[in-house]
């Protein structure tokens, strides 16, 4: 079965099922961290009324029969345990059937948390961790070679994760074509990073030069990673570099560090050691089995099925972005940015004490753990951890509306809720309940070095309004 084995990518192998269950046991601990808040049966989109209501509509999902905070707890607990299992590397040391499992079960507790996620679960690197998992299922365990058609798979979803986020661009907004997107996406960027307000003051020609380095990043080296070695190689090596000026220069969750373990799907073993002499080289001691080589061989002809819909989309001029075509999440559409905002607006909530929210009440404001408030403040770096409640302050602001579950978060504030405050970076009144709440829209552009360093500012902002006006609970609420 010579013919099935993927001879010289055990290195593949090792950095896709220990990154891949990495950035699980991230998106698990997130989910311990802030899914009952977000999502519990006493959160801003309960779970239990949106089964109520999506009936038979809601995907695969264990909780379908009933979803309990317990529960999800349960199912959290199990998948980091897991996660970190394999991140350690413990179920590769045995057979194959043992690694396809644990990828399988975690793979299936995450799509059980997407799927009842809504609102605060529906990014695209959600689709892209699930299909991944899934992928690494089937890599086998250390005493046999890698299947050929997983390493090539891993790759295909590479190229549609690049070539979609690429074409999604060059097909969407104008300043990618003219090469002026990164005049001004460091700046308006979801969710900035420590360096983001330095990336923002290189010069134009950086800037431009960054533009031009991406369209050549996602749309022409992806088609070079299904080429003989050492060409795939060096295209996987282009990625990772691009996708490390990604993790410096923002906070995109985990997609850019998930993106760079997949890109590794194309290194070669030989190629590696001349980059690294001392990587001590691993080889398989055992052919697979019959049984798994049949397993994987029927899972290639599903995902080159299922690929059917992925691949019309990319050539589509109404491409779709982060979209899935069936319920299980596989062979899914990728793609960020089709479009860049010119100007950054944030929502600041603030409370007052006051009993009557006069012009002289005195107010003050929440800080998030990582969207832009207070202007003194410099942006902190979280990827590839996944602040959700911070990333949908920044869609609100953007669509310029409220939303159901923002109501729900400002009644939370009001009642001063513990698990609430919590998921805050500080509360104006701590533990107290304020008297009244509101949200006031303010645009916000990055400080100049003058401002930086007279005024110790990151951020300059101005006050554009009121989104919602003074709210309180009722007067025996507050008393």
């Amino acid at each position: 079965m010579e013919w099935f084995s993927a001879d010289g990518y055990e290195l593949a192998r090792q950095v896709l099922q220990r990154g891949i269950a990495a950035i699980y046991l991230v998106a698990f601990i997130s989910t311990l961290a802030q899914f009952r808040v977000l999502l519990g049966d006493n959160g801003l989109q309960p779970v239990p009324g949106f089964l109520a209501r999506a009936g038979s509509r809601a995907g695969p999902t264990i909780f379908r029969r009933g979803y309990s905070d317990r529960r999800l707890v349960a199912v959290a607990i199990i998948g980091v345990a897991i996660a970190a299992s394999l991140v350690a590397g413990l179920p590769q040391l045995g057979p194959s059937w043992l690694p396809l499992i644990a990828f399988l079960l975690i793979w299936g507790g995450y799509l059980s948390i997407v799927d009842v996620g809504q609102t605060f679960y529906a990014f695209g690197w959600e689709r892209l961790i699930l299909e991944a998992g899934f992928l690494a299922a089937f890599l086998g365990s250390n005493e046999t070679t890698p299947p050929i058609t997983v390493i090539v798979l891993a790759r295909w979803l590479v190229f549609r994760l690049e070539f979609g986020a690429g074409m999604i661009k060059l097909r969407g907004d104008r300043c990618w074509r003219d090469l002026t997107a990164m005049f001004y996406h460091h700046e308006t960027q979801p969710m900035p990073n420590p360096l983001s307000w330095f990336f923002h003051h290189l010069p134009n020609w950086a800037h431009r030069a960054e533009v031009a380095g991406n369209h050549f990043a996602q749309l022409i080296v992806p088609f070079f990673l299904f080429a003989p070695q050492p060409v795939a190689s060096v295209a996987a090596a282009v990625v990772i570099v691009t996708q490390l000026w990604l993790v410096l220069s923002g906070n995109f969750a985990w997609l850019n560090v998930l993106t760079i373990v997949l890109a590794f799907s194309a290194i070669a073993d030989p190629v590696a050691h001349v980059v690294i002499p001392a990587m001590p080289a691993r080889t398989a001691t055992h052919p697979p089995d019959v049984w798994f080589i049949t397993l994987v061989l029927a899972m290639t002809v599903v995902m080159i099925a299922l690929s059917y819909q992925p691949l019309r989309n990319l050539v589509s001029r109404h491409q779709l972005m982060n979209a899935s075509f069936n319920r299980w999440h596989l062979a899914n559409a990728y793609g960020a940015f089709g479009t860049v905002t010119r100007e950054r607006y944030e929502v600041v909530v603030e409370a007052t004490d006051a009993e009557i929210p006069t012009a002289d009440a005195v107010w003050r404001e929440y800080e998030f753990r990582g969207k832009p408030g207070d202007p003194r403040r410099m942006p902190r770096q979280f990827a590839p951890y996944h602040l959700r409640l911070d990333w949908l302050m920044w869609f609100l602001a953007l669509r310029g509306t409220s939303e159901q579950w923002f109501f729900v978060f400002l009644q939370r504030l009001l009642e001063a809720d513990p698990a609430t405050v919590r998921m805050m970076r500080s509360a104006p009144f701590g533990a107290e309940r304020p008297r009244w709440v509101r949200a006031r829209m303010f645009r916000y552009r990055f400080s100049t070095w003058h401002e930086l360093r007279t005024d110790h500012v990151w951020w300059v902002r101005t006050p554009m309004g009121e989104m919602v006006p003074p709210i309180s609970l009722s007067p025996a609420a507050i008393e």
